[in-house]
């Protein structure tokens, strides 16, 4: 068991030292590159950012898209006032003749027993079209990410970049220098080739 640990332990070391040898001698490349002029920052790195939000919120596609999801939150929340306002008035119906004793025991039951049952089937309703709108929701931000994607790989010989990062707030980019952010040359892009799309 000792003899183990020995071992583990002149691997780690090894592989410290190994680290910290690529580690310092990388940073002297660096500052080699830093003295003949190679900025960090030139396109040449090919790293580029976008700021993700901005371009999906500005995006003519998101736009258009979202306007449908909003006709069809009204459309849902239309059918299901109408069918909250039926089942409202046969409550109030079955209320009112339950107090005045209009009707038997027996014919409150069946009433009471279809309110319960009309209930049930609004807040099934209620819950289906919320899961549609929800699950359209996401099919469209996956479908406008797709589209950004995808004009990002078919033009890439434009942008000239290996790397094209997006960032918002939260992202796993936190920092960009500005003289790599894209946001606008490519929000005016894909804005220019979905209007040519939709004609």
């Amino acid at each position: 068991m000792k003899r183990l640990s020995v071992i583990l332990y002149v691997v780690m070391f090894l592989a410290i030292a190994g680290l910290y040898f690529l580690h310092f001698s990388g940073n002297r490349h660096a500052k080699k590159n830093e003295t003949t002029g190679n900025a960090i920052s030139s396109p040449g790195q090919g790293i580029a950012y976008i700021n993700i939000d901005s371009v999906i919120f500005k995006f003519d596609m998101f736009l258009d898209r979202r306007n449908d999801l909003v006709s069809k939150q009204k459309n849902a929340e239309a059918e299901l006032n109408t069918k909250g306002g039926e089942y409202q008035k046969g409550a109030k119906d079955y209320q009112d003749k339950v107090n005045k004793g209009l009707i038997t025991r027996t014919t409150a039951a069946q009433m009471e027993q279809a309110l319960v049952q009309q209930q049930q089937e609004l807040v099934s309703l209620r819950d289906k079209l919320q899961q549609n709108l929800v699950e359209e929701e996401q099919v469209m931000n996956r479908q406008v990410l797709e589209y950004i994607t995808k004009f990002l790989e078919e033009n890439r010989s434009e942008y000239n970049y290996q790397y094209i990062l997006g960032k918002s707030f939260g992202s796993v980019v936190l920092y960009g220098d500005n003289s790599l952010d894209i946001t606008q040359k490519l929000l005016d892009a894909i804005n220019k080739k979905y209007k040519g799309e939709k004609k």
